[in-house]
């Protein structure tokens, strides 16, 4: 999965190992992951450099991660930095404590951006991040 890396983010490091998670469960497991959230999620990650990056998380239809902007239209886009969706990823920050301190902007449903929060526990106990 090294068309997800992107060099000078560390984010898509982590979005890379998300990505072997959803690979590696079992059709089962990936209709109940899609089937819990439902949605697609965009993000727009900007590093430390001022460049920025788009990955999409699809658990609406294909349950996989990919480098790019949604092919459907996604439910949320969310605009962070990459030492934000660190520390989001590690469980040091919560999501909507980043988005009351202005660490994290949503544009569409704010509501299902808080799902994320639970993609990334979930897998982060698969991926050991």
């Amino acid at each position: 999965m090294s068309d997800i890396q992107e060099p000078g983010f560390k984010s898509s490091g982590i979005l890379a190992v998300l990505a072997k998670v959803f690979e590696g469960y079992n059709d089962q497991e990936k209709k109940a992951q899609i089937k819990k959230t439902n949605g697609i999620f965009e993000l727009q990650i900007k590093n430390a450099e001022g460049n920025q990056a788009t990955w999409t998380i699809d658990l609406k239809n294909t349950g996989t991660i990919y480098k790019g902007t949604a092919k459907s239209k996604a439910n949320v886009t969310i605009i962070l930095s990459d030492e934000t969706f660190q520390q989001l990823a590690d469980g040091k920050l919560d999501g909507q404590k980043a988005f009351m301190t202005g660490k994290l902007k949503t544009k569409g449903n704010m509501m299902f951006a808080t799902k994320l929060d639970g993609v990334l526990k979930a897998t982060k106990s698969k991926a050991k991040l």
